[in-house]
Protein backbone atom coordinates (compact mmCIF):
# COMPACT_ATOMS: atom_id res chain seq x y z
CA UNK A 1 0.00 0.00 0.00
CA UNK A 2 1.27 3.42 -0.89
CA UNK A 3 2.27 5.54 2.13
CA UNK A 4 0.92 8.70 0.45
CA UNK A 5 -2.54 7.15 0.30
CA UNK A 6 -2.41 6.51 4.05
CA UNK A 7 -1.45 10.14 4.72
CA UNK A 8 -4.27 11.38 2.49
CA UNK A 9 -6.76 9.15 4.31
CA UNK A 10 -5.54 10.33 7.74
CA UNK A 11 -5.67 13.94 6.55
CA UNK A 12 -9.27 13.54 5.42
CA UNK A 13 -10.23 12.05 8.76
CA UNK A 14 -8.52 14.90 10.61
CA UNK A 15 -10.25 17.48 8.41
CA UNK A 16 -13.65 15.89 9.05
CA UNK A 17 -13.03 15.94 12.81
CA UNK A 18 -12.08 19.62 12.74
CA UNK A 19 -15.04 20.41 10.47
CA UNK A 20 -17.54 18.96 12.95
CA UNK A 21 -16.07 20.47 16.13
CA UNK A 22 -19.08 22.83 16.58
CA UNK A 23 -21.55 19.93 16.38
CA UNK A 24 -19.52 17.83 18.82
CA UNK A 25 -19.32 20.74 21.25
CA UNK A 26 -23.08 21.37 20.99
CA UNK A 27 -24.02 17.76 21.63
CA UNK A 28 -21.51 17.31 24.44
CA UNK A 29 -22.69 20.47 26.21
CA UNK A 30 -26.37 19.67 25.65
CA UNK A 31 -27.29 23.11 24.34
CA UNK A 32 -30.98 23.48 23.45
CA UNK A 33 -30.27 24.39 19.79
CA UNK A 34 -27.94 21.46 19.03
CA UNK A 35 -29.98 20.44 15.99
CA UNK A 36 -29.61 23.91 14.52
CA UNK A 37 -25.88 23.84 15.17
CA UNK A 38 -25.58 20.51 13.37
CA UNK A 39 -27.55 21.69 10.33
CA UNK A 40 -25.66 24.99 10.14
CA UNK A 41 -22.35 23.18 10.51
CA UNK A 42 -23.28 20.59 7.89
CA UNK A 43 -24.45 23.01 5.21
CA UNK A 44 -22.51 26.23 5.90
CA UNK A 45 -19.51 24.99 7.85
CA UNK A 46 -17.38 24.98 4.70
CA UNK A 47 -17.42 28.76 4.87
CA UNK A 48 -15.38 30.18 7.70
CA UNK A 49 -18.27 32.41 8.75
CA UNK A 50 -20.71 29.49 8.98
CA UNK A 51 -18.24 27.43 11.00
CA UNK A 52 -17.58 30.29 13.46
CA UNK A 53 -21.31 31.01 13.85
CA UNK A 54 -22.00 27.32 14.52
CA UNK A 55 -19.21 27.24 17.10
CA UNK A 56 -20.54 30.38 18.76
CA UNK A 57 -24.02 28.87 18.93
CA UNK A 58 -22.58 25.70 20.46
CA UNK A 59 -20.49 27.57 23.03
CA UNK A 60 -23.07 30.03 24.26
CA UNK A 61 -24.52 29.52 27.69
CA UNK A 62 -27.62 27.39 27.99
CA UNK A 63 -30.81 29.29 28.62
CA UNK A 64 -32.05 29.00 32.15
CA UNK A 65 -35.57 29.37 33.42
CA UNK A 66 -37.32 32.75 33.48
CA UNK A 67 -36.05 35.26 36.00
CA UNK A 68 -38.59 36.80 38.33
Amino acid sequence: MNINLIFVFLGLIAAALVYFVPAVVAFSRGVPNKGSVLVLNLFLGWTLVGWVVALAMAARSAEQGPRY
